[in-house]
């Protein structure tokens, strides 16, 4: 199998190099940010008033300077203003990975023709931000990163003043602790001053505010649940595990090499595939009679092989749809002129259906009314809590019975002695990379660099190992072999519209199949566009399978799921609020 040979190849470069550090090569020139200021008011609206002030010294020529201000969730910024003394700015803005990009080129005259070199330069930002400043039933917060950890250099000191509403009963804390060199609270006004903060690092503050200081606070987010005890909680919480880290063993970075070695062992012992006396190229017909979703768990879904995922759920009402099981009607909404796909129960009782069957109906059939399921309102539907709990978990039994439905043939076919060692190794190395990361980052030691290299290393790869098919450490049986090479000949075939061309298919019946174990094999819209160009009468065919396609109903249902997922995990607004490193703000910049 080509992608093996890949694989492996990779795996011993990896560890002929995971001991090399990456060095950036000197182009003679560099930059430090000597000292940064930091001025916050918070308004009685809720607006959070944000001015900064960066104070570079370059060595060598530079273009600018960047800055990079993440935007949580329902977080928007406006009124950005830029500044400089000792060169002349222009200020160019973007939107990049929900933050807000500000590239600032300086010139060293005013006619923008000379670039900046060897000199210093005071940047000064300014801008509003809205929903940052959140209050709860008995508390109002803000959680602000003064400094970001995605700043390219260090910074020499950090000075930072807060203006807060009121002057009664505030309480700030500013962590971590040991870069705080003095603080104080004045009336309404915080001041804080640091050490030197390394790159990497954040600086963040947390202030607890009484509700009587806003007043109309529109620009605030509102949380209706109580968060001063969660907050507080957070808080400490974090406190505590940073002071157990800060005093946790520094652990040897060469120790990494053990995950990528077994790896290597598990891959050459378990997960080479055995050798099978089939050579086709593709196939025209299902090579098996075994229903779309069970093809769909043992096939398509490579990182769990058995168990399905949403096209096989899809495939599986298309199946039903074609055997009469579900019916589908196609309406025109009058007052928005979309036509509604609605789905008809109404035959069900009648069918002869699978357990799994059965539960894909029970996980849709609640939100129908009078039988009818509209897909076109389904989303709405799981935008509720509630309803999108009810539905993940039909949805996880209909996929648990699926998965014990095809437990047989994984048992027969596929051998997960391999991908079930890689998932202890992969797990192993992440939870042992990340540790030694972070010990890297906190010792001073002069091996603390290695065992940050060794750390992002072993992590990358721990993920890049368990995100893998099942199949590159596990492997086929010489039957199941045959099986997957089969089924991935058919998706080959179904896939290139030229061999369909070549052969088409000689009755709208095996089209219907196409079009199912296609869904089930992810390559539904690559069948229906060869449906279209090699039976150009297929507008005439009043057939509810391929309505079900043309009406948009495979992007209707995953739509509904996708909702339905998000819905049904919500995260808790103060569940992190308070927690160090999950504030608003920071981010970070550097040169260019």
């Amino acid at each position: 199998m080509n992608v093996k040979r890949t694989f492996c190849i990779i795996l011993l470069f990896l560890l002929l190099f995971s001991a090399v550090a990456a060095v950036s090569a000197d182009d003679d020139r560099s930059y430090s940010i000597t000292q940064a200021f930091i001025d916050l008011t918070v308004e009685n609206n809720g607006l959070l008033h944000v001015e900064e002030q960066y104070d570079y010294t370059f060595e060598g020529q530079y273009n600018g300077v960047y800055r990079d201000i993440p935007l949580k969730s329902g977080e928007s910024i406006e009124n950005i203003k830029v500044a400089a003394e000792g060169a002349y700015p222009v200020l160019k803005e973007s939107d990049e990975n929900g933050k807000k990009h500000l590239k600032i080129y300086l010139y060293a005259d005013e006619a923008h023709t000379q670039k900046i070199r060897d000199c210093d330069v005071s940047i000064f930002i300014s801008y509003d931000m809205k929903n940052v400043v959140t209050l709860f039933n008995d508390v109002g917060g803000l959680q602000y990163k003064l400094w970001g950890d995605e700043w390219d250099v260090p910074v020499g000191s950090l000075s930072v003043y807060v203006t807060l509403p009121g002057d009664k009963n505030n309480t700030y804390f500013l962590n971590p602790e040991e870069y705080t060199q003095s603080d104080k609270l004045d009336k309404n006004t915080i001041m804080a001053t640091t050490n030197s903060i390394p790159k990497g690092e954040i600086y963040e503050l947390l202030v607890l505010m009484p509700l009587d200081d806003f007043n109309n606070a529109t620009y605030a987010k509102h949380v209706n649940e109580n968060g001063r005890d969660k907050i507080l909680q957070n808080l400490h919480n974090s406190i505590n595990e940073r002071n157990f880290w800060n005093t946790t063993y520094l652990v040897l970075g060469l120790l990494s090499i053990l995950s990528p070695v077994g790896a290597l062992f598990t891959y050459l012992r378990y997960g080479r595939e055995p050798k099978v006396d089939y050579d086709g190229i593709y196939e025209r017909e299902l090579p098996t009679d075994d229903p779309p979703e069970v093809i769909n768990a043992l096939i398509e879904n490579k990182t769990n092989i058995g168990k399905p995922n949403m096209k096989g759920f899809q495939s599986s009402i298309m199946n039903l749809i074609d055997r009469k099981a579900l019916k589908l009607n196609v309406n025109e909404n009058t007052e928005t002129d979309i036509k509604d796909l609605l789905l008809d129960f109404s035959n069900v009782e009648n069918a002869k259906l699978s357990l799994s069957e059965k539960k894909l109906i029970n996980t849709l059939y609640p939100f129908a009314e009078n039988e009818i399921l509209n897909l076109s309102t389904l989303d709405g539907k799981l935008s509720s809590e509630y309803n999108a709990k009810s539905f993940m978990a039909d949805f996880e039994s209909w996929t648990d019975s699926v998965e014990k439905n095809s437990e047989s043939k994984r048992e027969e076919y596929f051998n997960d002695t391999g991908s079930t060692m890689i998932s202890f190794i992969g797990i192993g190395g992440l939870i042992f990379g990340i540790l030694i990361a972070i010990l890297g980052f906190l010792t001073n030691l002069g091996n603390g660099l290695y065992c940050i290299i060794a750390g992002i290393f072993l992590v990358i790869f721990s993920i890049a190992i368990m995100m893998l098919p099942e199949d590159i450490f596990g492997k086929w049986t010489e039957t199941g072999r045959v099986f997957y090479l089969k089924w991935e000949n058919l998706k080959k075939f179904l896939k290139d519209n030229s061999l369909i061309k070549e052969h088409p298919p000689e009755s709208i019946v095996i089209w219907k199949k196409y079009l199912i174990y296609g869904t089930a094999l992810g390559v539904a819209d690559e069948v229906y566009e060869a449906m279209k160009l090699n039976a150009p009468n297929l507008s005439d065919y009043d057939d509810d399978v391929f309505r079900y396609h043309y009406y948009g109903g495979y992007g209707l249902m995953h739509a509904a799921y996708s909702t339905g997922q998000s819905a049904a995990n919500p995260s808790s607004d103060s569940g992190g609020f308070g927690g160090f490193g999950g504030g608003s703000g920071g981010g970070g910049g550097g040169a260019f």
